[in-house]
């Protein structure tokens, strides 16, 4: 019987060689829409904090577990070396919801490839003539550590993926949610689907192709509360890019059968992942490759060059609801960078420390924090010596502002 190759065997290599760690190391933020595996994946218990359920994010998808060649209790056979798989599974809810994380090391853009691979737990089949499954796309933005402190506080950018253009996304999407009352009535399904309250969490929105206010559903499968438990304030607002929604009812005679097709490429939990899980058959075309950093685009659409980026975010792209089985929530398990060995290229723009592609006032402050230490970066430092005095000090902020009034 053929043994199936499911994971990359460059990043393998990679493992017994690198310094740096090829798997994320580190959570920054996490805060879900409601949904119906809030409080649950990851758990929340009465009086656990912020910090708490981060920690807890931490261990469902930072590092890696490992298995040995051989067979799975359903009778697949092993690649026959190690492989690492996804570690845990975390949901972000409805739209909006958001995890931020990052490696132990910038992760570059390495030209003509993609950078890192993100897991998810989509699943559908090309050989079944279904382009579809449960797929639950997920946003991806990336940032660098432009100040050098260390957290998630610069300018993010969205990777833009397939639908980035198509005329269902809406851009700059704004929603709210309202937390429910504790003496909320629930309002039954009046045709007695599985759905306990059709009214359960309130939002509203700036939605144009759409109804611009609605309710995330409660179902019978879920009955802890959808609300995030640690999450301050009676509101919950998100902005993003939302996508159109994938889902179709293709049950006949009142039965309700949702499949949730999947998008083309660019997305987390959009197809089934190559890199992780067992394949039971050759690289099929629906499988998700990994993510290129050059995707990166500036908030208006612009392509912005990064070399490196710090931090990763993704939040759920839909606001889609799939009758009795629920709100569409993207869910993260994990992810590798598929490079981690990789140096950055030195920066091509003269004056340009960001590496955003042009030089102004952002490029300004970076040498500024130099001079007064905010910022350490080895590598931002060499390029911030503009005089090539060996130092950084206000001979170099004039010269960044002279390129900008050329």
């Amino acid at each position: 019987m053929k043994h199936y190759l499911f994971v990359l065997v460059s990043v393998m290599a990679l493992l017994a060689v690198a310094d740096n760690k090829p798997y994320i190391t580190k959570v920054y933020d996490f805060m879900p829409a409601p949904g119906q595996f809030v409080n649950n994946s990851p758990l929340w218990n009465a009086g656990d904090t912020r910090e708490n359920v981060i920690a807890r994010v931490e261990s469902a998808i930072c590092g890696s577990t490992t298995i040995e060649e051989g067979e799975l209790p359903d009778g697949t056979l092993l690649y026959d070396t190690t492989i690492v798989v996804k570690p845990g599974l975390i949901s972000l809810g409805s739209f909006g919801g958001y995890v931020v994380f990052g490696f132990d090391h910038p992760v570059v853009n390495v030209a003509g490839e993609k950078d890192f691979q993100l897991f998810g737990n989509a699943f559908g089949s090309d050989s079944l003539k279904v382009s579809g499954g449960s797929c639950e796309p997920g946003i991806v933005m990336v940032s660098r550590d432009v100040n050098g402190n260390g957290i998630p506080d610069d300018p993010w950018y969205e990777l833009a993926g397939s639908e980035y253009d198509k005329p269902g996304t809406q851009h700059h999407f704004t929603i709210t949610y309202y937390k429910p009352s504790d003496d909320h009535t629930p309002v039954p399904d009046p045709n007695n689907r599985a759905i306990v309250d059709t009214e359960y969490v309130r939002w509203t929105s700036n939605a144009t192709d759409s109804v611009q206010e609605g309710y995330v559903y409660k179902n019978t499968f879920h009955n802890q509360s959808y609300w995030p438990g640690w999450a301050e304030g009676e509101t919950l607002t998100f902005t993003g890019t939302k996508l159109a929604n994938n889902a179709v009812n293709e049950g006949q005679n009142g039965k309700e059968y949702w499949v949730q097709y999947y998008l083309g490429w660019g997305y987390v939990d959009n197809r089934p992942d190559y890199g992780y899980g067992y394949i039971t058959g050759n690289l099929q075309s629906n499988q998700n490759l990994g993510y290129d950093i050059g995707w990166a685009v500036e908030d208006d659409g612009t392509p912005i060059h990064l070399s490196q980026v710090d931090f990763i975010k993704v939040y759920s792209a839909l606001l889609q609801q799939c009758g009795w089985l629920g709100e569409t929530s993207t869910e993260v398990c994990g992810g590798i960078d598929l490079h981690p060995d990789a140096v950055a290229e030195p920066d091509v723009v003269r004056g340009d420390l960001n590496g955003d592609g042009k030089v102004d006032v952002a490029d300004v402050n970076i040498c500024i924090n130099i001079i007064l230490e905010i910022n350490e970066d080895v590598q931002i430092k060499a390029l911030a010596d503009l005089t090539g005095d060996k130092k950084v000090d206000v001979a170099d902020v004039n010269a960044i502002i002279n390129i900008i009034l050329e």
